[in-house]
């Protein structure tokens, strides 16, 4: 039984006698004592009240001279915030005072209006078994029981995320990358899981609790992949690659070539493709999924609707976008364009583009001439050359993002000069009508074909700007970026982070740019 005290009035006064606490119970604490002193409005002295407590020698301690009427027992309420939960800490009476009855506690519960979850087994074992200053729960609502989204779950890997290994000597191994997802005929690609509904909770006011609400989906899918009649499972058709593409699982073909030259001409397939050996200058190649060229890439053009992998690299004048990730040995003189991130050993005088990151790594490692730009991060050992080569480093903000709002900006001023061009004719075409003025079938039709286009230009116009809303507001919500060199960033070297810029005007050494203050700083690895 926990300690407690009760009230003792005498002929000197008022004071409380502690009671120590008995088998396993807690020591009686202070704020106890105050919280029903104060609940009574009775005036005590803290320092005596205080020493009471800590002795806990069973002796009356007089706090006020003062000689109060008796106190019968009673309880203080307590209720959560959330309403589910109605706690009592019962109080002795002062000596020869009456007790509380169990109708007494159920009449002031119903007072508060506590009508939900009353525990009246807690309550008659208290009457039972007098338990003071200690907190018992006399009423407890019913919890909400909050219900699952429906999901789907993938049983292949989703996120591939190009990671080359070093080899012991320092160079990069971009041959074993396990991008390929291999699947075979009949093998189970996704599996829905329904939703299951929340059950609304009560509480102790008797006020039902709504469940959150629960989302539905379903399985999307693509070619070359069956969905069950039940809808719950997508297995593979045929052997091939499995991947997501544009929110879809999809099995694609690979289709392997020695070269992409006059004996293939350009290549447009909608699987993955592998070339074992070079792309000629010239010719291009577009895959719907995976493009692996084992070979140099010199002056081609590559478009894959995931991952460009080149085992050596591009050169001279390539051309190359890749929906998902662009792994190369090298970059020269060449622009890349990637929605995922990018990693080379060295780039040298090309524009690069990632949607997240780009990791220079290797021996070389180093980022030379050119303008690189990526979402997050991009990390090297060298930034520019010790011959002050005109390098650009950029990170802050999407690129697609910046490029599509440059998009809309010039849609939405060229439909807003259209409008403002043929609104005069409508307005003074309604102006004619209404004062009862004819026009001819053609004059007709050619204002209503000009109403036309203002609803269309109107409507374009709105589209446009809830997209360059809804961009502007996921260009703020974007994570701070960050620069990293873990070598040397040679004067020469610009540095851009969002719409601050610092210029490298002496060697810097393992260092991160950042913001901070307001401005672009150096800050250690």
């Amino acid at each position: 039984m926990n300690g407690y005290f009760q009230l003792v009035i005498t002929d000197h006064g008022t004071g409380i006698k502690v009671f120590k606490p008995t088998d396993d119970g807690l020591p009686l604490e202070v704020n106890c004592v105050r919280d029903y002193l104060d609940d009574k409005k009775i005036e005590y002295d803290v320092v005596k009240i205080s020493e009471a407590v800590t002795n806990q020698e069973e002796e009356v301690v007089i706090f006020t001279e003062a000689q109060i009427m008796p106190e019968r027992e009673c309880c203080i309420f307590e209720s959560s915030k959330d309403r589910m939960t109605v706690t009592a800490v019962f109080y002795p009476p002062t000596e020869g005072a009456e007790l509380m009855t169990e109708e007494e506690v159920l009449s002031s519960l119903a007072y508060r209006k506590i009508v939900y979850g009353i525990q009246k087994d807690v309550i008659h074992d208290f009457f039972e078994h007098r338990k003071y200053c200690t907190e018992i729960v006399v009423a407890q609502g019913k919890p909400v029981k909050q219900g699952q989204n429906a999901r789907v779950e993938y049983h292949f890997n989703v996120n591939l995320r190009p990671k080359p290994a070093l080899r012991e000597d320092g160079s990069v191994d971009y041959h074993n990358l396990n991008l390929i997802n291999n699947v075979n005929a009949g093998d189970l690609l996704a599996t829905l899981h329904k939703e299951v509904p929340g059950e609304a909770g009560i509480n102790t006011l008797g006020e039902n609790i709504k469940a959150a609400s629960v989302k539905t989906t379903f399985i999307k899918y693509g070619k070359n992949t069956i969905l069950s009649e039940d809808k719950m499972t997508l297995t593979a058709e045929k052997a091939g690659h499995v991947t997501i593409k544009e929110g879809k699982v999809v099995v694609s073909d690979v289709l392997t070539v020695e070269n992409v030259d006059l004996s293939t001409g350009n290549i447009d397939y909608e699987g993955s493709v592998v070339v074992k050996g070079v792309i000629s200058t010239g010719f291009s190649v577009k895959a719907g999924s995976n493009i692996v060229v084992k070979g140099i890439v010199e002056g081609a053009t590559l478009e894959a609707g995931a991952d460009v992998i080149l085992e050596c690299g591009a050169k001279a004048g390539g051309n190359i976008t890749a929906g998902g990730n662009i792994i190369a040995k090298f970059v020269e003189n060449a622009t890349l364009t990637a929605k995922g991130s990018i990693t080379s050993e060295c780039i040298l005088h090309s524009n690069v583009i990632s949607g997240t990151e780009i990791n220079v790594t290797g021996k070389r490692g180093f980022i030379a001439g050119g303008k690189v730009i990526a979402a997050d991060k991009i990390q090297a050992k060298i930034l520019g050359s010790d011959m002050g080569a005109n390098t650009i480093i950029e990170v802050g903000a999407d690129p697609q993002v910046k490029l599509r709002l440059k998009e809309l900006q010039k849609n939405m001023a060229a439909a807003q000069k259209n409008l403002e061009s043929i609104k005069p004719t409508i307005e003074g075409f309604s102006k004619m009508l209404k004062a009862g003025a004819k026009f001819t079938p053609d004059q007709v039709a050619n204002v209503q074909k000009l109403m036309a286009m203002n609803k269309t230009l109107t409507k374009q116009l709105q589209d446009n700007s809830e997209e360059y809303s809804e961009l502007m507001e996921k260009l703020a919500e974007q994570k701070e970026a960050v620069v990293i060199v873990e070598g040397t960033a040679y004067p020469g070297t610009t540095v851009n982070i969002g719409e601050l810029s610092m210029i490298v005007k002496k060697p810097v050494q393992y260092s991160r740019f950042v913001v901070k203050d307001g401005d672009v700083r150096l800050a250690p690895i």
